[in-house]
């Protein structure tokens, strides 16, 4: 009997110490990090403004875009039409993680995926002392409106599961600067004084609640949007610069076809389409990592110097993460 007990015990824990080893090993390779909360780290209030039409229905935290002038729109597809209600809000549809460490999977607890060699961009870029860096950027698809059954309508809400959608550490563009002009050559055009001094109207405008989209090559006040790499000169805040390349990956992402637009005029806001030139008043952000500020949300491009300072610390590793809303106009069916 004793050496049936033995060995049952044996057998029940001798699987449990060699499963407790791998999980070491991870948690001393993991960064900074914390899952968000789809409930509570959420501003809730950005959902708004809301519209129906050209008539707003509640008001929100920032300034509103244009919407259709009808509430009723009818959207041809083949020999048929649809008639519905054309309404206008902010929807929650993407996250982005910021890291100078490889892999870092800020919003997903911190974990670290190991991509080999990831490109010369990153070397030594966590340790130097210089006045530019070097960020990484991963991209998730966030439908939060279609997990929590908020609108019903198929073709007013972004559907499917969280996903990592990009990873720019197998990206060979984000670390170059010369092969990223294969998807920006118009960047030659504003590596000016001229052009970069416009975009200081960019800044106060998008301070005040919305950004110039005329001013497209401006990302402003936290700089100039080219290149897309992830590489920041005189880098003076690292929130600041966590921004920028984030509003770069979401104007690469525009300029690749792998986000879509719709806009707020008559029949365009039947359908979905590519727009190469990111539509900057179209967007906002809110920070959910390492501090979720759960009480606003901020146009691309507005100065972080009101709500940044208790956002960001001194001793931190430079990770950030950030919610990012995009406005939907769609035909409510």
């Amino acid at each position: 009997m004793r050496r049936c007990m033995l060995v049952l015990t044996v057998a029940l824990f001798l699987p449990l110490l060699f499963l407790s080893r791998p999980a070491a090993a991870d948690t001393s390779n993991a960064g900074d990090g914390r899952w968000v909360n789809p409930i509570s780290d959420v501003c809730w209030k950005c959902l708004f403004p809301m519209s129906l039409g050209s008539i707003r229905l509640a008001n929100g935290p920032q300034p509103d875009t244009t919407n259709p002038a009808s509430p009723i729109q009818i959207c041809p597809y083949g020999i048929f039409y649809r008639m519905g209600l054309a309404i206008g809000y902010w929807e929650p549809t993407s996250m982005s993680d910021v890291t100078r460490e490889p892999g870092v999977m800020v919003n997903m607890g911190g974990f670290k995926i190991n991509l080999g060699r990831t490109g010369t961009g990153t070397a030594g870029q966590s340790d130097r002392p210089a006045a530019g860096t070097f960020y990484h950027v991963h991209w998730y698809k966030y439908p939060l409106i279609y997990w929590l059954n908020i609108i019903t309508s198929a073709g007013c809400f972004q559907g499917g599961d969280m996903d990592i959608s990009y990873l720019s550490e197998v990206d060979p563009l984000w670390n170059d600067s010369t092969l990223s002009m294969i998807i920006n050559p118009e960047a030659t055009l504003f590596g000016n004084l001229i052009a970069q001094a416009a975009c200081a109207a960019d800044a106060a405008s998008s301070s005040a609640g919305l950004p110039l989209s005329p001013l497209f090559w401006c990302a402003g006040a936290q700089g100039s949007i080219y290149p897309l790499t992830g590489y920041t000169s005189g880098e003076f805040s690292p929130l600041e610069s966590s921004l920028l390349v984030s509003e770069r990956m979401a104007f690469k992402l525009h300029r690749e076809g792998l986000v879509m637009n719709t806009v707020g005029a008559d029949l365009a806001v039947c359908y979905e389409y590519p727009s190469p030139i990111i539509p900057k008043e179209r967007w906002r952000y809110q920070m959910v990592n390492m501090y979720p500020e759960t009480s606003s949300c901020h146009a691309f491009g507005a100065s972080t110097q009101i709500w940044g300072t208790t956002h960001s610390t001194p001793t931190s590793k430079k990770n950030f993460g950030y919610l990012l809303w995009r406005k939907r106009n769609c035909v409510y069916t």
